[in-house]
């Protein structure tokens, strides 16, 4: 019996752990490598959301007068730490071009070819996980405290339901009959019945990495220092932390870490590390029907297993960076002041770096310039929701298979 091919894949979080399953479908003996267990990265404070209505993008068009604002103003949405800046400039430069009304609608149809079979993709890995017990599906509401919140966003949802997101519009009394612990402040909402959330975002990728172990993948714990590389252009081996591992095939789907070990591969791509801010009230009393996102307030709440997790605040700088409190602060204002009976005993506080691009579109593709290499990172907000259809993806081009979504969109050498 001829020994089946192996993989390597770095990074455990959702993408890369969905990459491992599908790649172990396609007959792969795969190895799973990460610096921490799995999950345990941006995974952990995932807000738990399917982001199936999430196609716009994060430039959109009006936001270079935002720009300002994302240096000086504490209340901005998106904040920039100063000394950070220098660097980050050539990715907003980036990011300010594809503010233009055409690549945003460019980017946001391609987003949505992703969202649309993001549940083709990961509802088969969690019915065989047996972690259905971790979903739920309950809809999602975008509310709105005042009428010129609700004038300012109508072209992120006009763009939503172009792309095939279907929205009921509600008063805010009727949204209050879907969540009465609502404020009163709410005045608007468009809300999203087919929607899904997980209870523990954590919980649900390390049941999708005992799933990889009992098929018989092997995981380490490790970090991966560089490559190895011949002069046939591909990899020969992973230098990590407990040595050298010969490689026959290498995926990379190590989320803001990606960046470096594709320019190790020679492919310079502009990620960075968009750091997201989470507030969870363990064994709070008030409950949730569903999830809420806040557009006035620009942070999101979710109902979880442990208690009830609100976040957003997008801050640019470096990964390690320690986190500012400022911001944990603010999300926690926010998320009292939207349900006002909230509180607990036992809040506790995170925050982690997502992997953004300034087109807001993951890298999903072989590497341009090692044939043995293929990536699989970049997704923002959306690797909780993508994971499953990524993974699918990565597997279908590893084994040499046309790929069920076009990925014309998603190239990495599209920069």
């Amino acid at each position: 019996m001829a020994e089946r091919p192996t993989i390597t894949v770095i990074g455990a979080g959702m993408v890369g752990t969905c990459c491992a399953l599908y790649l172990q479908n396609e007959g792969f003996a795969v190895t799973l490598l990460d610096r921490g267990g799995p999950g345990e990265e941006a995974s952990s404070g995932n807000l738990g959301g399917f982001g199936v209505a999430s196609c716009p993008p994060m430039a959109m068009p009006g936001v270079l007068r935002k720009v300002p604002g994302m240096l000086l103003d504490e209340e901005a949405p998106l904040r920039i730490r100063l000394r950070h800046a220098p660097r980050a400039l050539p990715w907003f430069l980036r990011f300010a071009a594809n503010a233009r009304r055409g690549r945003v609608e460019a980017n946001a149809a391609a987003r949505q070819s992703l969202l649309d079979r993001a549940h083709e993709g990961i509802d088969p890995l969690v019915a065989e996980a047996g972690a259905g017990r971790l979903m739920r599906r309950t809809g999602l509401m975008f509310t709105f405290e005042s009428e010129a919140a609700f004038r300012g966003a109508a072209y992120a949802f006009d763009l939503r339901r172009r792309n095939g997101v279907r929205m009921d519009l509600l008063d805010g009394n009727e949204a209050r009959q879907v969540q009465p612990a609502l404020s009163q402040s709410v005045v608007r909402a468009w809300r999203v019945a087919d929607f899904s959330h997980t209870l523990d975002p954590l919980r649900l990728v390390q049941a999708l990495a005992e799933l990889f172990r009992q098929r018989g993948g092997a995981f380490r714990r490790t970090v991966v220092h560089g490559f190895e590389l011949d002069d046939e252009d591909r990899v020969r081996a992973v230098h990590t932390g407990d040595g050298r591992h010969p490689v026959e095939r290498v995926v990379v789907a190590a989320g803001v870490w990606s960046r470096k070990l594709a320019a190790m591969l020679g492919s310079r791509v502009p990620l960075e590390a968009e750091r997201g801010y989470h507030a969870m009230f363990n064994g709070t009393d008030v409950k949730m029907n569903g999830g809420i996102i806040s557009v006035d307030r620009h942070i999101a709440v979710t109902p979880m297993l442990d208690g009830i997790r609100a976040g957003g605040i997008a801050e640019f700088a470096p990964p390690e960076a320690p986190p500012d409190p400022a911001i944990a602060r603010r999300v926690r204002r926010h998320a009292t002041a939207l349900f006002p009976a909230l509180g607990s005993e036992r809040i506790t506080e995170w925050m982690g770096p997502r992997p953004s691009h300034p087109d807001s579109k993951p890298v999903i593709g072989r590497s341009p310039r090692r044939r043995n290499a293929w990536f699989a990172f970049g997704h923002d907000h959306l690797g909780l929701t993508m994971g499953g259809i990524t993974g699918k993806l990565v597997s279908e081009l590893v084994a040499g298979k046309t790929p069920s979504v076009d990925l014309t969109p998603f190239r990495p050498d599209r920069f």
